[in-house]
């Protein structure tokens, strides 16, 4: 198998021309020693990979700090791509804790110019919590949109992030946020769970990035695993591949302008991911995954 100089060939995010296959960094935490993380992330990009998915609240802003120490000075093509909405809390058991206000959203962009030493953030997408899985804002960390959005604008008059993006919004809140020109949408989404399908084609006709999380299923209740499906596996083992592969080709297969970013602390994992630029599903194996959506499950 054939890994493709470009993964999967490319895609655009705002202005940015990637890689269709990118690589999500949330793993690489305090708990995979620094050496590896470093290590993983040059040969993700050595492997063609210039789209990479962070966050300043991903450990406390030490993914952050290990892309810096990896990738500095970047190269010109490579897109960071963050995200805010959320806070890394300094005890207590729950890792994240909602961050929607408005002067939260601003310190956390400044929190990633830090931490990543970048002059402007390429996309910052919004991760509001509508829909799922996971965090949910009670109380004061009920912001209206419309606030939000005018927060990312101004940060982005002023150059500190180039474009905008919405994560974990319903497909009403996508439609009030188009007038900030919103250029990628992060969902969950593959091909167990096509809740998201009428979000998916909004996309296509806008023009806008479409980033699914939780490609390959989740751990979170009522969100299947690709790896757990028997009629992922058989495909996989018909073809010669791994379900991971499979779930992953499935979705660039499905729409052009999907932009996967996968994470993973193995480098042979990312081998396999990248490889799947490389990969085109017979028409018969992907009728028989179509047939297997589960569309009852994170329901908007």
């Amino acid at each position: 198998m054939t890994i493709a100089a470009v993964p999967g060939g490319t895609g655009r995010i705002g202005q940015h021309t990637v890689a269709r296959i990118g690589y999500g960094a949330m793993q690489l935490d305090e708990s995979m020693p620094t050496e590896d993380a470093v290590a993983l992330l040059r040969t993700a990009t050595e492997l063609g990979i210039n789209h990479i998915d962070t966050a300043s609240f991903y450990a406390g802003g030490e993914v952050n700090r290990r892309i810096r120490q990896a990738l500095a000075p970047y190269r010109d093509d490579l897109v960071i791509v963050s995200k805010v909405g959320a806070a890394h809390p300094p005890t207590g058991a729950i890792p994240l804790v909602a961050a929607q206000r408005p002067a939260e959203l601003r310190a956390a962009v400044h929190d990633d110019l830090t931490q990543l030493q970048l002059d402007q953030i390429p996309v910052v997408n919004l991760r509001r919590l509508d829909v799922g899985p996971g965090l949910q804002a009670t109380g004061s960390q009920i912001v209206d949109l419309d606030d939000q959005l005018a927060e990312l604008m101004t940060l982005r008059d002023q150059g500190k992030i180039g474009g905008i993006g919405v994560s974990n919004v319903s497909l009403e809140a996508l439609r009030r946020a188009l007038p900030a020109g919103v250029v990628c949408v992060q969902n969950a989404y593959n091909v167990l769970d096509r809740s998201q399908e009428a979000m998916l084609d909004a996309c296509v006709a806008e023009g806008i990035a479409w980033v699914p999380f939780f490609p390959l299923g989740s751990a979170f209740p009522d969100a299947p695993k690709v790896a757990d499906n028997a009629e992922i596996c058989a495909v996989a083992a018909e073809l010669g591949l791994s379900t991971a592969q499979v779930g992953l080709a499935w979705l660039l297969a499905h729409a052009p302008n999907t932009l996967l970013i996968a994470g993973t602390r193995s480098a042979a994992h990312l081998k396999d991911n990248v490889a799947v630029g490389g990969i085109t599903l017979p028409v018969e194996a992907i009728s028989r995954l179509d047939a297997i959506a589960d569309c009852a499950t994170h329901a908007p």
